[in-house]
């Protein structure tokens, strides 16, 4: 669930043209050159099999961007990237620089980012927008027959995907990716994987140790998932883990002269807010025809915990306040002139997640909980919309789990104590599944992603990659102010979708 990245993450962003299934190659090789967005960077592509469980069928270009290591007498390797998501692009992570991977990394380093199977340039899954932005809104389910009608409509957009995407469709799991990422190591000429991943891009770092043990040097895992969760358990952190970054938010406006809602009582401002989107009197600042329901609403406020951008936070809730027309959005909605198709990656968590709700009842009870564990936030704006999302998909071929890592390397894991998506009670029980091969870095501050975060979490992360030397026991890194950390890390989720809000997307910084 990264900003890219969310969790949580769960995504919708505009299609590109598919690239054309090819006959399975003989060997797998990738020819670089310079990428047409960026020269500076080479971009590339490697053919792997749609199925992994028939390896001579049919096959796709996996998308791929490297920036080369600018000390080649110093260089190490490649340092493989994932930006999470599920949807985020690991070419233009790479082509943007959005890590902001110091010296240390980049100039020992091949830095090479891909597009997982089923996002972006590596054949998407490719869904009508107008279908897409049909999907009821989970919070307004009032009945039986409401949750009904949300079956019988994420059916037909289901069918609508598969029918668009072909055959890779029903092969974007997870389990899928780590065999491409063990593909792209190879191909790259590595004995060994090295790899950075945030957020969702953690699952695929924790399910390659898990299959590939052997063939592990590093793996540097920011803001972890844990998928041994079920239903309830996956929606109860999620809330809580939302929750704590509104009251983060609200005990920074108060100690904060310059917020803009300092002095003030922003839970009742909030729960103000909450009613008249319920009742449509809300819309975007300066877009009138927009109107911000309260599921949007909390998306806006989800959103800005990933930086966390409380600062703008403020100001956008006092515009909504006040009427103002200056502020500007955390998200944004579709464009008014839509597309045909979008890029809609939700289905990979659907096959990474069985996360079943049998009928309107159980779900308003989990509404129930959820409200009680979060009583500003209510839910989570990435986990419950992407888990109605899922409501009625077949069963998920790679199904949650303990996680099984038995003879790698020491792997490290680094989680913000306030981070909104991947919440830190996630990365303590992923750390405590893997057990002795797995190192727990806790930043005590805010966000989603602690690489970049000052220079204790940046040191230690690249201080792992490169000599696999994890931090002690117990290792702490304090917190930085969010004023301080402009120039240092996007203040935003990077331009991307949002997990469960069809069409929305991050403004980015």
């Amino acid at each position: 669930m990264r900003r890219p990245v969310l969790i949580l993450t769960l995504l919708l962003t505009l299609a590109v043209p598919l690239l054309p299934v090819a006959p399975a190659a003989a060997a797998r090789s990738i020819a670089w050159a310079p990428c047409p967005q960026d020269p500076t960077a080479e971009c590339g592509t490697l053919t792997v099999p749609i199925d992994w469980n028939k390896p001579g069928g049919e096959t796709f270009q996996l998308a791929l961007a490297r920036r080369t290591a600018t000390d080649p007498a110093a260089r190490i390797g490649s340092l493989v990237v994932n930006p999470g998501g599920p949807g985020g692009s690991g070419v233009d992570a790479v082509l943007e620089n959005d890590f902001g991977f110091t010296p240390e990394i980049t100039s020992r380093f091949d830095v090479v980012g891909f597009d997982p199977r089923g996002v972006a340039r590596s054949h998407p899954i490719t869904c009508s927008l107008e279908l897409a932005v049909q999907a009821p809104d989970p919070l307004s389910l009032k009945n039986q027959a409401d949750f009904e009608a949300m079956l019988a409509h994420n059916e037909r957009y289901r069918q609508d995907c598969r029918a668009r995407t072909g055959p890779l469709f029903d092969h974007v799991h997870t389990g899928n990716v780590v065999r491409d990422v063990d593909a792209l190591r190879a191909a790259l000429g590595d004995d060994k994987l090295t790899y950075y991943g945030i957020s969702y891009g953690t699952l695929i770092g924790q399910q390659y140790a898990e299959r590939y043990p052997k063939r592990v040097r590093a793996l540097a895992l920011d803001s972890n998932m844990d998928h041994s969760l079920g239903t309830t358990a996956f929606l109860d952190t999620e809330s809580w883990t939302s929750q704590d970054s509104f009251n983060e938010f609200v005990a920074w406006c108060d100690r904060t002269a310059s917020c803009a809602l300092h002095g003030r009582d922003i839970r009742a401002l909030w729960k103000e807010l909450l009613a008249r989107a319920e009742r449509g009197e809300l819309h975007l600042p300066g877009q009138p025809e927009q109107k911000l329901s309260k599921l949007s609403l909390i998306g806006q406020a989800f959103g800005a915990f990933y930086g966390p951008y409380f600062k703008e936070l403020a100001e956008f809730l006092a515009a909504l306040e006040s009427g103002a027309q200056n502020a500007k959005a955390i998200l944004t909605p579709p464009a008014a002139a839509r597309q045909e198709v979008i890029n809609d990656p939700t289905f990979v968590f659907c096959q990474d997640y069985d996360v079943p709700v049998r009928d309107y009842r159980e779900w308003a009870r989990h509404l129930r909980r959820s409200a009680a564990i979060a009583p500003d936030m209510l839910v989570s704006a990435a986990a419950h919309p992407i888990t109605i999302a899922c409501a009625g998909s077949p069963a998920a071929p790679n199904p949650q789990h303990r996680l099984r890592v038995d003879g790698t390397p020491t792997l490290l894991l680094g989680n913000a104590l306030h981070d909104p998506a991947t919440g830190y009670p996630w990365a303590v029980n992923a750390a405590r599944q893997i057990g002795r091969e797995a190192r727990l870095l806790t930043y005590e501050g805010w966000g989603h992603g602690i690489y970049g975060r000052g220079n204790c979490p940046t040191t230690a992360i690249d201080q792992y990659l490169v000599s696999v030397t994890a931090p002690g026991k117990g290792a702490r890194c304090p917190a930085v102010p969010p004023s301080e950390l402009t120039g240092q890390r996007a203040t935003r989720p990077a331009p991307g979708p949002v997990p469960g809000l069809p069409g929305w997307t991050y403004v980015g910084s």
